[in-house]
């Protein structure tokens, strides 16, 4: 048994395995089931009302008399409750739908966020090697000290590390939109069609300034990967912070002007993207009643939400690598907490995935803010924000970013 394991890459398989349970079941996930929870408790904070603070045991469904009432945790059990009646409420499909499209509209949603996180480094490194002595004194508590340990060589913090990450992801994430129009076209029913029609206008409109708003920010990396962009702001500034290293030289503080204006028009472009207010035409319920999920209840109906907060998470997590130095801890080499290749200790890897998930926690109750305080645009608004003002203002931050290396090129 020992001679078999000691064939395979113990350190490569177990790490590829944790990486992928981490990272979607773990991670996205729950933190997709809380956001809707901060979301109603935050928006409940603003409007000067309770919000979810409780959650009840509903024992009256088994022949109780009385429900029990979960009190002093604030309602943090509020997601599994919302979870296990979406899986419990009836599975109604309308007759007039397209039914094979009606039911893989909420898994083009869903899938395609959860697709996009595999490229998106969440920490800098992990030296599981820390652990081989706590793991030889578990082997010989068990009897079976033969068993190999872990290997020397660190685990990139990041499931595929591959060369042009930000075009992976924005060609996966483009393809949600196609759940949202098939949704409304199979529904047969005007509301959601409308918010089908919406949704397709509104992702070419701001497709095109999502796309631009990184180009200034690859000129200045020179590269498209994303752990390297990550591990280069670590040791020299982020882009919107460069306060430390190569970040105070003269090229970099010129450049921090169209760094800052890609950052906005990024965002901008990235709510219109996941349909967050105040761009969510597709989904607007003084219109359209609830858009283009007007005609789906239970899972499928939930499959809905776990997409747009997914894409949201993702979203998060690709502006803080591409702006805000991803993992990387603010002022990490002057406080002796700077990214080492090869010699980061496992704590300071773990804490490397602590920073950025704060980062991208920051993200969501900044989307959560803008949703609760800014009224919808018109459609009409809409469009003429995308092709009037964020795309020329995108084209020109290219120029301008050309510019100004040409003037204080880059070391």
């Amino acid at each position: 048994m020992g001679h078999l394991l000691a064939n395979i890459d113990l350190t490569f398989l177990i790490a590829s395995v944790v990486k992928i349970v981490f990272l979607t079941f773990l991670v996205i996930l729950p933190m997709v089931a809380y956001s809707v929870y901060a979301e109603r408790r935050f928006s409940a904070v603003i409007q000067d009302r309770v919000g979810p603070n409780r959650t009840g045991i509903p024992l009256t469904l088994f022949g109780f008399k009385k429900d029990i009432q979960i009190l002093g945790i604030g309602g943090l059990t509020q997601p599994m409750a919302d979870g296990i009646k979406f899986l419990l409420k009836e599975d109604f499909t309308p007759k007039s739908v397209n039914a094979f499209y009606y039911w893989l509209a909420p898994c083009l949603t869903m899938v395609p966020a959860l697709m996009t996180c595999v490229v998106l480094p969440f920490g800098s490194e992990l030296r599981l090697s820390d652990l081989n002595g706590l793991l030889s004194w578990v082997y010989g508590v068990i009897g079976m000290a033969d068993l190999p340990v872990f290997s020397s060589v660190p685990v990139p913090s990041v499931i595929a590390d591959l060369s042009v990450g930000p075009l992976y992801t924005f060609a996966i994430a483009s393809l949600g939109v196609y759940g949202i129009v098939i949704a409304g076209w199979a529904s047969n029913s005007k509301y959601p069609f409308l918010g089908g029609v919406r949704a397709s206008a509104q992702m070419i409109s701001y497709e095109l300034s999502l796309g631009l708003s990184i180009i200034p920010v690859l000129m200045v990396f020179g590269e498209l990967n994303l752990t390297k962009m990550s591990i280069y702001q670590d040791a020299n500034g982020w882009l919107l912070l460069p306060l430390w290293g190569e970040g105070l030289s003269l090229a970099r503080w010129v450049l921090w002007i169209p760094m800052g204006l890609s950052f906005c028009i990024f965002v901008v472009a990235m709510f219109a993207e996941t349909n967050r207010l105040p761009f969510d035409m597709a989904e607007c319920e003084t219109e359209l009643v609830a858009g283009y999920h007007t005609e789906y209840s239970s899972m499928k109906f939930a499959l809905f939400f776990l997409g747009e907060y997914a894409a949201m998470i993702i979203g998060s997590g690709l502006a803080v690598t591409l702006f805000l130095g991803g993992w990387s801890i603010p002022f990490g080499p002057l406080i002796g907490l700077g990214y080492s290749a090869g010699d980061t200790p496992l704590w300071l890897g773990l804490l490397h995935i602590g920073v950025f998930l704060g980062k991208i926690v920051f993200f969501i109750l900044f989307f959560i803010l803008i949703r609760w305080t800014l009224p919808r645009f018109r459609f009409d608004q809409l469009m003429k924000l995308g092709w009037m003002v964020m795309f020329e203002l995108a084209l020109f931050n290219v120029v301008l970013t050309a510019f100004l290396m040409w003037l204080v090129p880059l070391k």
